[in-house]
């Protein structure tokens, strides 16, 4: 039986840890102490840490996990990071015999230049995306440029719609407020937010989402459809000829929003 759970970091980090009864994988350590705790209240033996991009909130647990545990290190052919042994890229994959568990490589610039997601479709269809696809939201842009990053969430658009989005940061809540102000008659949003918010309340996780979910409430990924073309003119008091310039002006708007 396979679990992933979410182990929090930092002041909105989830570090992914996903493992059988017996060895766990783990996914973005930015620190250790949290995930070590994990492993040894679980009895749980380390088989292999996954990176997907070089941010010290995503990495900075690398060494010492490494130290304590003797495990290969997956991470961005395209990006330096201290620690990573098995460079990955586009179509690579990964064979976790530990927790049968095998993953493709996804390569979805934009949030960094070599940033990468890995994918799997048993037991059932994830994706482990890091901060390029969040609920209700998207990275913001930092290397990359926004024609790149759009093309990165299309691509993870094709993924099927049960696939569960295993995004980095509890940013849903904050996500769907603009949201909410860029599509404000959606009600599979409106419905979504009483949702979050109960969540919330209760400090429990709003990840993973479903991509089917994200489709109808992301209005990144709904940049082809009226009510968020319009939104995105108005804002930027000008006509806007394809779904790539609507999401560079969604993009910029939700930076200041």
């Amino acid at each position: 039986m396979l679990n992933i759970h979410p182990v929090p970091a930092f002041r909105d980090n989830y570090i992914w840890v996903i493992h059988n009864q017996d060895y766990a994988a783990v996914v973005d350590p930015g620190v250790a102490s949290p995930v070590i705790d994990y492993l040894q209240a679980e009895k749980l033996q380390l088989c292999a840490i996954l990176i997907t991009h070089h941010h010290s909130d995503h990495t900075g647990g690398i060494t010492e996990l490494t130290q304590s545990f003797n495990v290969p290190v997956y991470g961005p052919r395209n990006e330096s990071i201290a620690g990573v042994t098995h460079l990955q890229r586009e179509d690579d994959s990964i064979q976790l015999k530990e927790i049968a568990l095998d993953l493709s490589v996804m390569d979805i610039p934009g949030h960094t230049h070599g940033h990468i997601a890995y994918y799997g479709s048993k037991p059932f269809a994830m994706v482990f995306c890091g901060d390029t696809l969040f609920s209700c939201g998207c990275g913001r842009i930092f290397e990359g440029d926004a024609a790149q990053m759009y093309q990165s969430l299309q691509k993870l658009c094709q993924l099927p719609g049960k696939t569960r989005i295993y995004c980095t940061h509890e940013y849903t809540l904050g996500n769907i407020n603009f949201a909410r102000r860029v599509d404000p008659e959606n009600h599979k949003l409106i419905e979504l937010e009483i949702a979050v918010q109960q969540l919330r309340q209760h400090n429990i996780p709003t990840l993973p989402t479903l991509l089917s979910l994200e489709k109808a409430v992301n209005p990144f990924l709904r940049c082809d459809q009226p009510a968020l073309i319009n939104s995105a003119q108005q804002h930027a008091i000008m006509p806007l000829s394809d779904p790539s310039s609507v999401f560079s002006i969604l993009r910029e708007w939700k930076n200041n929003f």
